[in-house]
């Protein structure tokens, strides 16, 4: 289940971080992928996705709810290593 929970929370990081990117630049959110993915910083979207799983961790453990917060741990390091990939390849 936290494992669920964490890729939905990443993908909604990424975009929420597309829109700020594309209403601050004033372009849409396929203009601002786009250009991600040609200047290869997809890995960049997909860091700062992350930083919503930080939250949903803490709110599973402050339920005591651990293996839910340990799903979003191995989420989290899945875009962790999903990203090293992007950046390296």
């Amino acid at each position: 289940m936290g494992f669920v929970v964490a890729l939905i929370s990443n993908a909604i990081g990424v975009l929420l971080c597309m829109s700020l990117i594309a209403l601050a630049k004033n372009t849409s959110i396929e203009d601002t992928w786009f250009r991600f993915a040609q200047t290869d910083g997809l890995w960049m979207l997909l860091t700062l996705g992350a930083l919503p799983n930080l939250p949903v961790f803490f709110e599973f453990l402050r339920r005591r709810q651990e293996y839910q917060a340990r799903g979003v741990l191995m989420g989290t390091i899945l875009t962790a290593l999903a990203a090293y990939i992007l950046y390296f390849i």
